[in-house]
């Protein structure tokens, strides 16, 4: 009895330290997202070139995110999540201390590639280990986003500090570089779990789901893959200009609707993460956050009125960049629990695409007018959001009518109880 609980003790410790060196990992990789950009000024000064050909370089993230992701998925089964994860932080290990020290640009752009292929290499090992770590692994999935986000938050910080101290700008590339050189020492000491653990009480719930139902989920899922990527790379990438151009607002308040997108993509980070604690269904959730979501980027970009745009733009952040990815990804690694690494690198390789489709396809959009940009974002987050509805209706149970009748009924059932709660509160 009691060599049983110091087992369960140690199996405790090992999940904690196998989870912070993970999270760890995704900090670094949210740096690793924007400290190119970040410092392209000072990369053009070092490389003695004009900033587009810094945007080329960084253009090689993408191809190496491409080029790998299937690939590792597949080295992810195959040969297990330890060696991907391991390969992703030595990758981006290289990456960090190449990139500083490199004056030719096509050696530059191999380790941007390297970078992209860094970011694969953890994907497909990290998604799969959670899931199979048990516990709440939608939860533990969606994390992973909280700590891409703070990367992103901490990096910015730290060069307007360089910069204000007149300080090398590769000190950000190098402090980087030395929190993976930690991690790897904790990630030594760390077991993963055994590959191909299934979610029980998942398999259970839908084993009498037919097979046409399952493809159905299957490809819907994949391609929200594309779409929930697409909207946020849209997004990102146009709402300062829109808001500018089309809206008429100031400078300061277009580039504040980016803001307030990230810190609704945090605060839905820890909303989300808290409901799936609480065992809500994924796809129901997925459901939800991809309606409300389609209500907001709508409302944005037909809006004129700054505090409804602030509002809508937080509400887009909050329900499209809040962890869905992570959550419809997980379903997926449940529905194939032999095959998860192929399954992560097949959905974020979507993903992948649409990081190349869609500054073409708004390109052009935009030499029309930027308001056809935005409302390009509009579809394509509502072909997201149908596509959750079938992946919802394909793994409940029933007929699909009275699947869509229960779904719809739950959601009234939570809008009646808010607002009887609400009453409730005000008398």
């Amino acid at each position: 009895m009691e060599s049983d609980i110091m087992m369960n003790t140690m199996t405790k410790s090992n999940k904690r330290r196998l989870s912070i060196s993970l999270y760890l990992n995704y900090l670094v990789h949210g740096i690793g997202l924007i400290i190119l950009t970040q410092n392209m000024q000072a990369l053009g000064n070092f490389w003695k070139v004009p900033i587009a050909t810094v945007s080329y370089v960084i253009s090689g993230i993408g191809i190496g995110k491409l080029i790998a992701y299937f690939l590792f998925g597949y080295l992810s089964d195959r040969f297990g999540r330890r060696q991907l994860v391991l390969t992703g932080t030595l990758s981006y290990m290289v990456f960090f201390i190449g990139i500083p020290f490199t004056h030719n640009i096509a050696i530059a752009y191999v380790f941007a590639i390297i970078a992209g292929v860094a970011n694969s290499a953890l994907d497909s090992g990290t998604y799969p280990t959670f899931v199979e770590m048990g516990g709440n692994s939608s939860a533990s999935n969606v994390f992973i986003k909280a700590f891409m986000s703070l990367g992103e938050f901490i990096l910015p910080l730290a060069i307007a500090m360089l910069e204000a101290k007149s300080l090398w700008f590769g000190w950000s590339f190098i402090g980087t570089l030395l929190v993976l050189v930690a991690n790897l020492f904790i990630l030594r000491g760390a077991k993963f779990p055994e590959m191909n653990h299934a979610d029980e009480a998942f398999i259970e719930n839908h084993e009498n789901t037919s097979k046409l139902r399952n493809t159905i989920a299957t490809v819907s899922l994949a391609i929200y893959g594309y779409t929930t990527m697409a909207i946020m790379i849209l997004f990102t990438q146009w709402i300062s200009m829109f808001a500018t151009n089309n809206l008429g607002y100031s400078s300061l308040v277009s580039h504040g609707l980016l803001s307030l997108y990230s810190i609704g993509s945090i605060s839905g980070v820890i909303f989300n993460f808290i409901l799936l604690k609480m065992k809500v269904s994924e796809t129901k959730l997925l459901v939800a956050m991809n309606a409300l979501s389609l209500l907001a980027i709508f409302v944005v970009s037909h809006s004129a009125t700054v505090l409804v745009t602030f509002i809508a733009a937080f509400a887009f952040g909050f329900t499209a960049a809040g962890g869905v990815m992570q959550v419809a990804l997980n379903v997926l690694l449940k529905m194939f629990p032999k095959h998860k690494g192929i399954i992560t690198g097949t959905y974020f390789t979507f993903g992948s695409i649409a990081t190349f489709t869609i500054p073409i396809v708004t390109g052009w959009l935009s030499k029309t007018n930027i308001q056809l940009v935005m409302n390009f974002d509009v579809m394509i987050e509502l072909v997201g959001t149908i596509l959750v509805v079938l992946a919802a209706v394909s793994l409940s149970s029933g007929s699909v009518f009275s699947s869509i009748r229960h779904m719809v009924t739950g959601l009234l059932h939570v809008r009646t109880s808010t607002i009887s709660s609400d009453q409730t509160k005000d008398n």
